[in-house]
């Protein structure tokens, strides 16, 4: 794993992704300088999530890491050659202009839109970075951490409560057995069933099922039991019927101020109604634009999973 490892801190260097009105980036950067830049990374998005849909979620999940900055969380994540597809085909047709963010930046878009959501803007013209820090992983939210530690993070970052309801949803993608099962089994004394008493009683059965006590801890669990390979909003109704699989996922019904914008998004009467596809991609813009390399700061690298 040592290699592996390795391979994931360099990667995960890359500057951040989009930025609306950042200097130096704007959408359409690179219309003269590289026309193609955008639809190779259509494309090959398209290709490898026909052949394995769980690219998707990983490549999301990967400009999430990347904007928070990380190591070891990525190590389970899944579109790595994804980005070093498109990099490879970009670099034949301009060399040493497209940076390895950007190219994340737009996968991220364009796996959205592959599992049926929608397309936003998203501006380039960022470098990629020259350091990568392991311990810059202690930045991303924890799947048993309070609400309130996650806000603070997001908070640290320049996003507010909606950014992290909005950010953290779950709508596609899985998550290891490893991961969770500790709220099956002996979880509280409290109750019962020994589990999390968060959880909806006719889920706990179904979730033991998937994850025995002494199973297979790699095993894959969908955390949007609603529509797992589509990207919309189920994964809200999921929170508000207790089926939430991430403690950190559930906590969000729980907290009053979270539990409101998750309330919004599923257009509850009386409240402000909230369009989840839209937001997203302001919310995927907004945090982009943290830390941001434009200009001559950084580099543009040759490959994506190492410092020129």
């Amino acid at each position: 794993m040592e290699g592996a490892f390795a391979v994931l801190v360099l990667f995960v260097a890359m500057a951040v992704t989009s930025v609306h009105c950042q200097a130096g980036t704007r959408v359409g950067f690179y219309s003269r300088s590289c026309p193609r830049a955008e639809s190779i990374v259509k494309s090959t998005v398209q290709a490898h999530f026909r052949s394995d849909p769980t690219v998707a979620p990983g490549l999301l999940r990967m400009h999430f890491h990347d904007c928070f900055k990380t190591a070891p969380p990525n190590r389970l994540l899944r579109g790595y050659d994804v980005i070093d597809d498109a990099k490879s085909q970009i670099e034949a047709a301009c060399p040493g202009i497209v940076s390895c963010a950007d190219i994340l930046a737009l996968a991220a878009r364009d796996s959205v839109v592959v599992t049926r959501g929608i397309s936003w803007q998203v501006p380039t013209g960022r470098r990629d970075g020259r350091i990568s820090l392991a311990s810059d992983t202690a930045n991303l939210p924890g799947f048993t951490e309070s609400v309130e530690a996650q806000k603070q993070k997001f908070l640290d970052k320049g996003l507010n409560t909606q950014d992290l309801v909005t950010l953290v949803a779950h709508t596609i993608g899985t998550t290891a057995c490893q991961i969770f099962k500790y709220r099956l089994y002996n979880f509280t004394t409290t109750t019962a069933t020994g589990a999390d008493p968060t959880i909806d009683a006719t889920f706990i059965p179904q979730l033991r099922a998937l994850c025995p006590e002494n199973g297979d801890g790699a095993r894959r669990v969908a955390l949007d039991t609603g529509s797992p390979n589509r990207f919309d909003t189920s994964f809200f109704s999921n929170l508000r019927n207790g089926r939430g699989v991430l403690e950190s996922d559930q906590k969000l019904w729980s907290d009053a101020s979270t539990k409101a914008v998750v309330q919004r998004f599923l257009g509850v009467r009386g409240l402000l109604g909230l369009t989840f596809n839209v937001e997203f991609g302001r919310s995927m813009v907004k945090m982009s634009n943290i830390g941001v390399k434009t200009g001559t700061d950084g580099e543009i690298r040759k490959i994506c999973s190492a410092i020129n």
